[in-house]
Formats: C-alpha cells, structure tokens, sequence
C-alpha cells in the first residue's frame, strides 16, 4: 500500500507546484499589466494634451482646437444636439436645419408686452451654443429690422473682427463694430478677403490659445465689471489678471449671460451694473442715463426690455454664495482615463443629475429632479400671474387713453407701467425658471404683480375721472 501511494502522492506534488508556478505567472502578468496602466495613467496625467497644431489668437476655428483637446472638442460638438427639460431647452418641434420653437406662440401675453418692439414679431426658444450666430442671422428681429453690430458681441467668436477694425485695438475695434449695420459688421473682410466671422460661440472666447487657462474677451463685461468693482472700492479691476480661477468659471459665461444695452449713438455694448447687479439697481441706471429701450405701441409709455440676465440673478442666490459657479453645474468634470475634462457639453443639469447636482447633494436622483421641479413650477405659476396682471394694466391703460386721459393724467401709470415691465421682463428672459436665485425671482415678481395692479388701478381712475361729468 505504501508503496502504491507514494507514486500518487507524487504526482499530486507536481500537479500542485504546476498549478501554483502558473497561478504565481498569471498573478504576475495582471500586476505587470495594473502597473502598466497606472504608469500610462500617470503619464496621460502629466501631459493632458499633445500640441498636434500651433494654435494663435487668429485661429477660431473650434475644429483646429480640436486637434489638440479632441476630448473638449467632442463634447463641444454635442451643443448641436436636442435637449428638452420641461421649461427649457430647445421646444418641441425644432429642426436642426431650421429656427428653434417660437416663444410667442406658447406664451401669447409676450406679444402683448413687447407691442411695437421686435421681440412681438419674432422671440425663439434658446439652444445650444453651436446654433448662437445660426440663430441671430435667421431670426426676424434681425432681417426684418435694423440691428447693429453690438450683437456680434456674444454670438460669434469675434477677437479677429474687434482686431481689424481697429487695426490692432480689440476695444477700439470693439466700438467701431458696435455702430456699423448688423449685416455690414457681420460680412467684413480681412485684407485677404477672407470673412472675419465665421464661427458661433468656440474655445478663442475663453480660453488663451497659449497656456488654456480661462479669459473673459467679451470687451462689454470687462468695462461692465471694473464698474461693479468701482461701486465696491475696487479700482482698476481687470478680470483677466485680478480674478481667482473660480471666479473665472463664472466669468466666462457671465460675460454673455447677462443683462445689457446699446448705450448712445454709437450703439457700444454696455453693462449697467455701476449701481450694482440687482433689478431696482439696473433700473436706478437706466432712469439716471433717461434710457428706454422702445415707446410701447399700445400705451405710448417708455420702457425697458431685459435681456438675459442669468449672471445678475446667480449672484442672489444660494449656489453663489455657497462659491458653486456656472461651470460646476453646466460643465461638470468627467473622467476620460485618467483626465480629468471638464464638460463642454453645456446644458441643462437635469439632463446631467450625476455629475451636476450629486457631487455636492447626496441625494437620490429622482429626489434632486422633483426639488428642482417644484421649485420650477412654483415659479412658473407666479410668473403667470404676474402677466395676467400685467396685461390687465395694459388693458386699462388703453381704455383710459380710448376715454380721452391725458398724459398728465396718466403719468404715474406710465411710470408704474414701466417699473411693472421690467420686473416681469427681467423675469421671464432669464433661462433658469427661476431655480437660479427662487427667494429673490420671487421678490421680484411679487413687485412686479403689485406695481402692474398699481398702474391699473391710476389708469382707471384716471378713465373715471374723464369719463364722470363735472358738476
């Protein structure tokens, strides 16, 4: 027996050292591998980028960046793609090929406010930002009425543009830009004949071609912010040198998402925040400067059209004071091996829940979307009573002039007229349904409701104080 056994046992013995020599070379190879991909990750690391193309300050082509951060580029390219939130994105029924869903349709009391002002005729959902320049050519604001070139400022990668016409001077070209004729700004040609416009919103208008840290190029929000840091004792501010890199992820959104005007005849795009950024300050510039935007078709009063002032109404809020900016919740990182990109698929965060909202809230997804939901339609619904209440003013504002009252009589409505229209306006044209800053939209919808039943309430008396014969 003895001897029958110790042949087995034998054969065990080698079965087992086998198995274990290729169980240790296996180990081996998966560690050789894991150490292999740690040092290429490290290496990816080291070196995020590889400069395939020189890159310029005249090279605005986003396709040529791309060659050198295809991960940025990719995502850039999806700007072009449908997105639709329940009160926000492009609209249903938009093409592709053709303009975005109309506002006025939805919303038919935005005729009623903007009545003798291009926004009456034409007023488009928002898109993406490879549809800026797109959108701005197609749209009837543009080729059914005069517009200057201030509006290139935010819709076109336009360094080039601002450097010709001023023959080296980007805020001097900036200027002489902003008063030319929309269509002439926008076909001007270098001394090759090549166009200087070409492209929609692209990497040269936030990033230096050199090193890609963040710049703010927009020449309005520079001027803009050196005012709103004078009114705060700062003096000579320059966002490019003077601001933290945080604060440029604001900046370089909030130099175009904002609220701002064509100051003079020069129509140079200016940003009124010398008072500072809330709407009663804005409106406290415009009433200084005497600026009105257009005289109202049906009431003959002079008002005030907003534009988009989600940089003004961020600062309200929570997530501002809390130091979250615009890029931590519309561009957030992503991994892409061991890269850390940020997102320049700029949208929606609840089209983007995980990498927008749950690094900071530790909530389930469904939960974080209904808070925001709520928050959207409480909003929406104050929103719509603050028309109603509005248009009941511009109702009794045209029955009081039908009835014969006289300027004089109706110059506190007018000017009620005008406080309730900015509110509203200031609202409405800003792209977040009130998420952005709810506590303060809320303030100023509430005053916007009281101001429009105010103006009502002078205009109808006014009406009986016409229509009740003198004794």
């Amino acid at each position: 027996m003895e001897a029958d056994g110790a042949p087995r046992r034998s054969r065990r013995g080698w079965l087992l050292a086998i198995l274990a020599f290729f169980g240790v070379a296996g180990l081996t190879v998966l560690l050789l591998a894991l150490l292999g991909n740690i040092f290429e990750r490290k290496q990816e690391a080291r070196q995020p980028f590889v400069r395939v193309v020189e890159i310029t300050e005249d090279t605005l082509d986003p396709k040529v960046w791309g060659q050198n951060w295809p991960y940025e580029y990719d995502s850039y390219l999806k700007t072009a793609l449908p997105t639709t939130t329940k009160y926000g994105g492009r609209g249903l029924g938009a093409s592709d090929a053709g303009p975005a869903a109309q506002k006025l349709d939805r919303e038919p009391w935005l005729k009623r406010i903007f009545a003798g002002y291009a926004f009456s005729i034409d007023y488009r959902d928002r898109r993406g930002h490879a549809f800026a320049l797109f959108d701005q050519e197609q749209t009837r604001r543009v080729t059914e009425r005069q517009q200057p070139g201030a509006c290139i400022q935010c819709h076109a990668s336009n360094l080039s543009l601002y450097r010709f016409a001023g023959q080296g001077d980007v805020m001097k070209g900036f200027e002489i830009v902003s008063g030319m004729p929309y269509q002439a700004a926008r076909d001007m040609k270098d001394d090759k004949g090549q166009p200087l416009v070409q492209h929609s919103i692209a990497c040269a208008d936030c990033h230096d071609p050199k090193t890609m840290g963040l710049r703010v190029t927009r020449p309005g929000f520079i001027n803009g912010i050196k005012a709103l840091k004078a009114k705060q004792g700062v003096t000579d501010y320059d966002p490019n040198r003077d601001a933290s890199r945080q604060e440029m992820r604001a900046f370089v959104c909030g130099q175009c998402h904002v609220e701002y005007y064509f100051k003079g005849a020069g129509k140079v795009v200016t940003y009124p925040w010398a008072n500072g950024l809330r709407v009663e300050e804005i409106e406290a510039y415009y009433d200084k400067e005497g600026f009105s935007d257009w005289t109202h078709a049906e009431t003959g009063d002079k008002v005030l059209k907003a534009q988009h002032p989600e940089f003004e109404v961020w600062n309200q809020g929570i997530h501002a004071r809390a130091g979250v900016v615009c890029a931590d919740c519309h561009m957030p990182y992503q991994r892409v091996g061991a890269l850390k990109v940020s997102d320049h698929w700029v949208r929606s965060p609840l089209l983007n829940i995980n990498r927008a909202c749950q690094p900071c809230h530790a909530v389930p997804e469904g939960e974080l979307a209904g808070r925001v939901l709520t928050i959207q339609d409480r909003h929406y619904e104050l929103l719509e009573r603050s028309a109603k209440a509005t248009t009941d003013m511009l109702d009794a504002l045209v029955a009081a002039r039908k009835a014969g009252a006289s300027e004089e009589a109706l110059k506190k409505a007018a000017a009620l007229h005008r406080r309730a229209q900015w509110r509203l306006d200031f609202v409405a044209a800003e792209n977040s349904m009130g998420f952005h800053a709810p506590q303060e939209m809320a303030r100023i919808l509430g005053e916007a409701i009281d101001f429009a039943r105010q103006g009502q309430l002078e205009a109808e008396r006014a009406q009986r104080a016409k229509e009740t014969p003198a004794r």
